[in-house]
């Protein structure tokens, strides 16, 4: 049984943990060890979480599978994105499983919850950014109809930029 619950400011270190261990495995790679590590460092922190869900304009969503934690999202809402003519969209800005939860859709359960908030919440679709190297990512999205609007350098270290794709889906 799957269960997506809110995320609160008491969940901050169970984030931090996550996001660390997901973000290596689809990431750990794409820069020098030492950029990696402090970034990590830097964004994956207990503090960094509770500085993000004291902040009202994020939305942070855990996905548990027979009460196992197994990943999070974050998503927020009226983020206007450039590549984007369209007001009231929202940005999922992670979508995060841990990797033993691989291939068991909680990836697409938690995905839809996101898709289905942002439309409650009267979003006309839904962008992000995506690693170009993140072929995973880039079919997962392509699928439920994703295409590519853009491009976005995102910053790893002050000498190590990673190529990304903002992606957006129309509702």
């Amino acid at each position: 049984m799957h269960t997506i619950i809110k995320a609160t400011i008491t969940d901050a270190l169970l984030l931090s943990e996550i996001g660390k261990a997901a973000f290596l495995v689809a990431h750990g790679h794409s820069a020098p060890k030492k950029d990696i590590e402090n970034y990590v460092s830097k964004n994956f922190n207990e503090e960094n979480f509770k500085k993000e869900l004291s902040d009202v304009k994020n939305d942070y969503y855990l996905i548990y599978s027979d009460a196992k934690i197994a990943g999070y999202s974050k998503v927020i809402l009226n983020s206007k994105n450039e590549n984007v003519s369209s007001e009231n969209i929202t940005l999922l800005s992670r979508l995060y499983l841990l990797e033993a939860f691989y291939g068991l859709n909680l990836g697409k359960e938690l995905f839809n919850f996101n898709v289905n908030l942002s439309k409650e919440n009267n979003q006309k679709g839904i962008w992000l950014a995506v690693w170009v190297e993140n072929q995973r990512a880039i079919t997962f999205y392509e699928k439920r109809g994703f295409v590519k609007v853009g491009k976005y350098d995102f910053k790893i270290s002050e000498t190590h930029y990673n190529p990304n794709h903002i992606m957006y889906l129309a509702f």
